[in-house]
């Protein structure tokens, strides 16, 4: 497991979240010059004007990407069809929204019928820290599958999400696990809805553990932008161009 911003992994350090975070911020400055511009400043807009701004630029880009977008949707469903007919073609998970509600998100299926039933038996696999579940060329992945998460394509049904005011296009990615789990100071992910894409998308993907993850989501928190998110936005196309690791 690649260690992108600590010597140590998460769970072998004692985390006093505040020291920890100031920490992190500094990793952030000196690693990733882009970001410490960010870091220094705060948004100075007042928040209730910043949400109606960011809902508008969500409604105004998911509208003008639908005419380039629906006939994507037509092809891949039609692959999807003829490689598992059993299956469906969207996969909806539960995941956890803003204030810890639980929502149903819509991604394009890239397993078998049968993954979750599956889960428990390559459970040994997980690379990641549990509740997290990764495993490097899952044997539940189809052939189109592979393709789709390469590309990031199985993540478009979420412009759905962002209709329906559950997601934004930029923010914290929503977990498959419940609040339940959180810890107390993880829980200010939750502050905001959660994102098609974020931070961890384009630095760390795959290769970060929760809580480093929940230091780039109150990263974001504390500076977002309206600049910030397209800029996000703009260096997540240039990472799946890049053919980064996808989650």
């Amino acid at each position: 497991m690649a260690q992108l911003f600590f010597d140590e992994p998460a769970a072998q350090r004692n985390i006093n979240t505040e020291l920890d975070f100031l920490r992190f911020k500094r990793l952030v400055a000196k690693k990733y010059p882009w970001l410490a511009r960010y870091a220094r400043k705060k948004s100075v807009v007042p928040e209730r004007i910043f949400l109606a701004l960011k809902r508008l630029v969500d409604l105004t880009a998911v509208i003008a990407m639908l005419p380039f977008v629906l006939p994507v949707f037509a092809l891949v469903a039609a692959i999807i069809k003829l490689e598992d007919p059993k299956g469906q073609v969207f996969f909806l998970q539960k995941r956890t929204g803003r204030y810890g509600r639980r929502f149903d998100m819509y991604k394009f299926r890239t397993m078998v019928h049968n993954a979750e039933a599956l889960k428990e038996k390559y459970a040994h696999l997980n690379e990641l820290q549990w509740p997290d579940f990764k495993i490097k060329n899952d044997p539940r992945v189809t052939r189109i599958g592979r393709i789709l998460r390469k590309t990031s394509l199985d993540e478009l049904p979420q412009l759905l999400n962002v209709l329906k005011n559950e997601m934004s296009l930029v923010g914290p990615r929503p977990t498959s696990f419940s609040p339940d789990t959180y810890k107390l100071w993880q829980t200010a992910r939750l502050d905001i809805k959660p994102g098609i894409t974020g931070l961890w998308q384009i630095i760390g993907r795959g290769e970060m553990e929760f809580t480093d993850r929940v230091h780039l989501d109150i990263f974001y928190i504390e500076h977002r932008s309206i600049m910030f998110d397209v800029e996000i936005l703009v260096r997540t196309v240039l990472a799946v161009f890049a053919r980064r690791g996808t989650h």
